[in-house]
């Protein structure tokens, strides 16, 4: 018997080609642009969250901000649970802490925002960032306003208690600018 010949190849048009291609691609979801204007190079990438165009567009100092805060936060927590009289003092100078145990469930708080800002700082997931950089601005703006108020209530006025509420505003500002960095749009090449 004689081996059967398969069937020339059919050569196709140009125009279905491209037709077809431009399916496969849509379905695929290569190169087409999501809700928040970033092109993805795949389903995959989509679906796994690889942001691979913001690991090359973070905002200068970023990283030296989310590290700064992690030490602070780590910083305090462990000086409010270990040495809550010492923590008082310097805050309201001479003060006396009628309880010790509210100081230390603060340090414990303090404490757990810290583990939050550590893991944050290892993340490239913009929405990881922006939550990270939220609580810390909420957290900042909180306590200006609570420090404020007991300002008011007990009428102790000190350089220390001057400084903490400038610090708490400038470290506001500095954790919303960077929200909205990382938030932001890249710019349209």
């Amino acid at each position: 018997m004689a081996a059967k010949q398969p069937p020339p190849l059919m050569k196709k048009h140009s125009q279905t080609d491209l037709v077809s291609r431009l399916k496969t691609r849509k379905i695929l979801g290569v190169g087409g642009e999501d809700d928040d204007g970033e092109v993805h190079r795949s389903k995959i990438s989509q679906v796994l969250g690889n942001e691979i165009k913001f690991t090359i567009r973070e905002p200068l100092g970023l990283r030296v901000w989310q590290f700064v805060s992690a030490v602070l936060f780590s910083g305090i927590a462990i000086m409010a649970l270990a040495f809550p009289d010492q923590l008082y003092d310097a805050v309201f100078d001479g003060a006396q802490v009628t309880s010790k145990t509210p100081i230390r469930l603060y340090g414990g708080a303090l404490l757990s925002i810290s583990l939050i800002m550590w893991n944050a700082l290892y993340t490239a997931e913009k929405v990881i960032i922006r939550w990270t950089l939220l609580t810390e601005a909420c957290y900042f703006g909180v306590q200006f306003l609570v420090v404020t108020a007991t300002l008011a209530e007990t009428g102790l006025m000190s350089l220390g208690i001057l400084l903490l509420l400038v610090s708490r505003l400038l470290f506001v500002v500095i954790s919303i600018y960077y929200y909205y960095q990382v938030g932001r749009r890249p710019k349209k090449a």
